[in-house]
């Protein structure tokens, strides 16, 4: 019963590694190709905002590495300290990114909105859906047993939350990407290089929303099966 999940997460955390590091090489090497225009992150993530109408949200540095979010909540995309001052192809895809959400909080894009209501069931339903299945599995929810199986369900569920959760992120972070990517376009702001060098760092980013989705389902598809399939409840 175990081994299959161990094996499962084994090779979903290999994959993620591996994108994962694939990820910070490309955006080291993106690091180094400077921008001829010259502008750092912060500059390109205020153009952005402005040329799309957008003049109520403010553009900070926050600390750490690969830190760069927009909080919605108070309106501010929060570029980590490398791409808030440098001014090369990989910062301006993260910061063309992250104001890509800010875009889509400004026009109501669904998906954001979904997934910012969202937020609050999830966080709760990450820190309690395997602590409640595994007691349910040690309490007999593999043969269907009592109200082992039924704390087993509810962990199931709340898993479920999350695991939707994972799969809305996805078409928000792609679109936020398409979004930089074609402003940064449109408007002429990096070389035929430093374009591709920022599309392909946005490529990479994705990919890490896409494992971690693909694991989520895996692990809930894992669960459901352990719970549900096999022979019915006596």
């Amino acid at each position: 019963m175990f081994g299959g999940y161990y094996l499962l997460i084994l090779i979903i955390g290999i994959a993620s590694f591996a994108v994962s590091a694939r990820l910070k090489s490309k955006f080291e090497y993106y690091s180094r190709v400077h921008l001829r225009n010259g502008m750092s992150g912060a500059e390109i993530a205020t153009k952005m905002l402005h040329d799309n109408g957008i003049y109520d949200v403010r553009v900070i540095s926050t600390p750490g590495r690969l830190t760069d979010h927009y909080n919605p909540a108070d309106k501010t995309v929060n570029l980590s300290e490398a791409v808030y001052n440098e001014r090369n192809a990989a910062a301006a895809a993260v910061a063309a990114h992250e104001v890509g959400h800010a875009v889509q909080h400004a026009t109501a894009y669904s998906a954001l909105q979904l997934r910012s209501k969202l937020v609050p069931v999830t966080n709760i339903a990450s820190q309690l859906s395997m602590p409640l299945l595994f007691i349910g599995i040690l309490m007999g929810a593999v043969v269907k047993m009592g109200i082992g199986w039924y704390i087993a369900v509810a962990g199931f569920g709340l898993m479920a939350i999350a695991t939707v959760f994972s799969l809305i992120t996805l078409p928000v972070e792609y679109d936020a990407s398409n979004r930089a990517l074609a402003w940064l376009k449109n408007k002429n702001m990096l070389t035929p290089q430093e374009y591709d060098g920022a599309q392909d760092s946005l490529k990479w980013a994705a990919r890490t929303y896409l494992v971690a989705a693909i694991g989520a389902v895996a692990t809930l598809l894992y669960y459901g099966l352990m719970l549900f399939g096999g022979r019915s409840r006596d």
